[in-house]
């Protein structure tokens, strides 16, 4: 979410979770500034009794910047989404979202392996698109074979190429815990609330 029109859009569809990217040189970066300056308009006049998670996404940034970031923008999460090690996380001050990124040829044993010490440790886990130049939001997806009987776990959410046109199919599928959309919801690389709202209902259809 760039702005706090559709950070309301999301919320009014019936969003779970809303995500801030404060990752280093990617097209939706937020700094520190802005973030919280979003976020406080979002919640603004809000009826935040029922409201949705607020998560910020990070990549490789210094811990303790991680956490005055969050802390700054009042977010609820953190998203992980690269090398961050044990000893890393250990640093974070909240819950956390851990991306996971599927290589082509990954199979579902292997993927299971993978996401299995994070469910154990309480982290909600993002199964997306493995590129060397992207770090997710590409609006790729990855061959869907390999999250099967691994996104129906609890606390996995399936990303990567979803929209209001194939976020059906990927349901009945796969049964994921969770669905996540960044690119999949955009006009012009800008969060269109017509689409949002399209998905949303989509994800309920289903």
């Amino acid at each position: 979410m760039r702005s706090a029109d559709a950070a309301v859009a999301a919320s009014d569809a019936g969003a779970d979770y809303l995500g801030f990217n404060f990752v280093d040189g990617v097209r939706r970066q937020l700094q520190p500034d802005q973030g919280a300056q979003i976020v406080s308009a979002y919640k603004r006049n809000r009826d935040l009794s029922n409201k949705p998670g607020l998560v910020g996404l990070f990549r490789n940034q210094n811990a303790d910047w991680v956490n005055q970031t969050s802390a700054r923008a009042g977010l609820d999460y953190v998203q992980l989404c690269g090398d961050e090690d044990d000893e890393y996380i250990a640093q974070m001050q909240l819950p956390m979202f851990r991306q996971v990124r599927v290589k082509q040829g990954t199979t579902a044993t292997e993927l299971g392996r993978i996401v299995t010490p994070h469910l154990d440790a309480d982290r909600i886990v993002i199964l997306d698109h493995y590129s060397e130049i992207s770090h997710g939001g590409s609006g790729q997806s990855f061959d869907w074979a390999a999250a099967e009987g691994v996104a129906n776990l609890d606390r996995v959410m399936l990303a990567g190429g979803l929209n209001p046109e194939n976020v059906e199919s990927a349901i009945a599928r796969l049964s994921p815990w969770g669905v996540d959309v960044a690119s999949g919801v955009e006009t012009d690389g800008v969060k269109d609330p017509d689409r949002i709202r399209a998905f949303i209902s989509a994800v309920r259809n289903a």
